[in-house]
C-alpha cells in the first residue's frame, strides 16, 4: 500500500520567503507561529523535527526587477530549495508540514512531491480566497504568490495575454515550470478550490474553460465542512497522493487581520479547523501547508494564534491516521 511508504512522523519545514508578495511581513509567519505556541504553552515545535530553509530575502533590498514577473529568478531559487528538501523528508519517509511565507513557496513543495513519486498522480487541494492562477502573461501585479497553479500547470493562458513579459521573464518562467524535468506536475482535473472568492477575468476564464471543481463560502454553508471535505477527496480519489495547501486568506478578515490580500466572506476559524482536519484524516494525505501568515498587520498576534490552533489540531490528526 502507498500509504504504508509515507511514514506518520512529522518533519516542519519552514520557509521564511516573502518575496513572492507584494506586501512585507510574511517571512515572519512562522516565528509569529511559533510565539504563539509558547503563548498557549505548547511544546510543539520541541517534539517535531524542524528544517530552515535559507531564503534569498535580501532581494527585497533590491529592484523587483521583471515586471511581470517580480524577482522571478529568487522565486525560481527558493522553488528548488524547497522541492529538495520536501523531496528529502518524503524520501525519509516523513510527513512534511510546510510553514511557508508567501504562497509562491507551495509551486516548491508540489514540485518536492513528483520529484519524491515522479509516476504518481497528486491532487492539490487549494484553500484560499484567490486562485493564484496567474502567469506573467496575464498578472496585473507582477507579484509571484499569484502565479503558483499556473507554474504547477504549465499554465501560460495565452487565451487571455494581456501583457508582453521580456525573455529573461519568460525563461525564469520555462525553468519554474519545468523544476524536475516534469510539467506539468498536475493537471485541472486534480485541482479542487476551496472558500475561492476572489480571481480576475483572465483567471475565470481557464477556472470556466476546464471546469475547475470549486467549493464557495456558499457551499461550506450550505452543506457543512464534512461533506465539502469528503467531496473534495471524493472527487481526488482517481489521485495517488493528495497534498492540501492553507491559505490563510481563506479565513475571513472581519476580526483576523494578520495576512496581506484579506478578503471578506471568509471561514470561521471553527469551520477551517474542521475542513483542514477532516482532509488531512485521509490516508493519501502527504503533505500539508500553511502560507500568508503576515504578524506586521495583525492585532495581539491573532491571525497567529488561529494558524497555530489549526496547524496543532491538523498535525494532531496526521499523526494518528
Amino acid at each position: 500500500m502507498l500509504s504504508q511508504q509515507i511514514m506518520r512522523e512529522l518533519r516542519i519545514i519552514e520557509v521564511k520567503s516573502e518575496i513572492g508578495a507584494g506586501t512585507r511581513g510574511s517571512s515572519l509567519g512562522s516565528d509569529a507561529i511559533k510565539i504563539a505556541a509558547l503563548d498557549f504553552g505548547s511544546r510543539f515545535f520541541k517534539q517535531h523535527k524542524l528544517t530552515e530553509i535559507p531564503n534569498e530575502n535580501h532581494l527585497l533590498l533590491e529592484s523587483s526587477g521583471n515586471a511581470h514577473a517580480k524577482r522571478i529568478s529568487g522565486v525560481l531559487t527558493m522553488t528548488e530549495r524547497i522541492s529538495d528538501e520536501v523531496c528529502k523528508t518524503l524520501q525519509n519517509k516523513e510527513f512534511p508540514v510546510v510553514l511557508s511565507g508567501d504562497h509562491s513557496c507551495s509551486a516548491g513543495t508540489v514540485s518536492g512531491i513528483r520529484k519524491a513519486f515522479p509516476k504518481l498522480k497528486v491532487g492539490v487541494i487549494w484553500v484560499d480566497a484567490h486562485s493564484d492562477i496567474h502567469s506573467p502573461y496575464t498578472t496585473p501585479s507582477g507579484n509571484m504568490h499569484g502565479m503558483p497553479i499556473a507554474v504547477l500547470l504549465d499554465e501560460d493562458n495565452l487565451d487571455c495575454r494581456v501583457n508582453t513579459p521580456d525573455q529573461e521573464t519568460l525563461n525564469y518562467w520555462y525553468q519554474l515550470k519545468n523544476i524536475g524535468n516534469i510539467a506539468p506536475k498536475i493537471t485541472y482535473s486534480d485541482l479542487v478550490y476551496i472558500a475561492l472568492r476572489d480571481f480576475e477575468k483572465e483567471e475565470k476564464y481557464l477556472l470556466d474553460k476546464n471546469k475547475v471543481k470549486i467549493f464557495p463560502i456558499s457551499a461550506i454553508r450550505k452543506d457543512g465542512v464534512e461533506k465539502i471535505a469528503d467531496a473534495t477527496l471524493k472527487y481526488l480519489d482517481h489521485c495517488d497522493l493528495i497534498y492540501v495547501s492553507f491559505d490563510v486568506d481563506s479565513l475571513d478578515p472581519s476580526h483576523l487581520k494578520g495576512t496581506g490580500t484579506p478578503v471578506p466572506g471568509g471561514m470561521t476559524k471553527k469551520e477551517a479547523e474542521e475542513l483542514v482536519v477532516r482532509l488531512v484524516s485521509d490516508k493519501k494525505v502527504c503533505c500539508f501547508e500553511i502560507a500568508e501568515v503576515n504578524p506586521t498587520l495583525d492585532k495581539d498576534n491573532l491571525m497567529s494564534e488561529n494558524a497555530f490552533e489549526i496547524l496543532r489540531h491538523a498535525s494532531d490528526t496526521i499523526l494518528t491516521v
